[in-house]
């Protein structure tokens, strides 16, 4: 049978339908290609959502992170000031002799403890605020909290161990708000550990109110 008994479609037709084939052919392609691009930027939105995601967490951890330190340190310089006057207190306890606090009247005995239930009381609302003291004898030297003052030659503790507090030191949360000011021992048996004693920071006020 001959090619023409086999289609005995009328050219027009025949043309049609080659045309209808072109047409469905280019429509899949046309689809898989729009499908493609909308995968990718489905992607795209995607990493886009998860990096944004990313940076409000950071923001959210960063913005707690300032809320607690603007409340732990808020009062750091106020209660800086504080302690001057608790030192100040605590001097004026100590420059009275002890014959005169016993053979004191009544009247002086009661503006001692007054004056000493004020430094207490100062202390230990600084304390409700986070301060605490250090008061490190005993210790090892630690120039992070500690400024040492002079060495004192003492065989019998390890060398570099806190063995006298001239002035106690106060910290705020993890910052030192006061180092202590220590004499350390100077010639002892050696630390396991030991690291060589540092200066330590400088703390003008802490020198001056010495």
């Amino acid at each position: 049978m001959s090619d023409q008994a086999k289609d005995e479609r009328a050219p027009e037709d025949i043309e049609a339908t080659q045309a209808s084939g072109e047409r469905t052919e280019g429509g899949v392609d046309g689809d898989y290609e729009a499908l493609v691009r909308l995968l990718k930027e489905n992607e795209e939105l995607k990493d886009r959502a998860l990096r944004v995601a990313a940076e409000m967490e950071n923001l959210r951890r960063r913005t707690a992170r300032d809320v607690h330190d603007a409340r732990t340190y808020a009062v750091a310089n106020f209660a800086r000031d504080m302690l001057s006057v608790s030192d100040n207190l605590r001097r004026a306890m100590d420059a009275i002799p002890a014959e005169a606090k016993a053979a004191g009247d009544a009247g002086f005995k009661a503006l001692i403890e007054g004056v000493d239930l004020t430094e207490r009381a100062m202390l230990s609302a600084l304390e409700r605020h986070g301060v605490k003291k250090l008061a490190p004898e005993g210790e090892k030297f630690d120039p992070n909290f500690h400024q040492a003052m002079f060495e004192i030659p003492n065989p019998d503790v390890p060398a570099g161990t806190v063995v006298q507090v001239v002035q106690p030191g106060y910290s705020i949360g993890e910052r030192v708000l006061r180092p202590a000011m220590v004499g350390v021992a100077k010639g002892g048996p050696k630390a396991a550990t030991e690291a060589p004693v540092e200066p330590g920071p400088v703390n003008e006020q802490a020198e001056k109110d010495a």
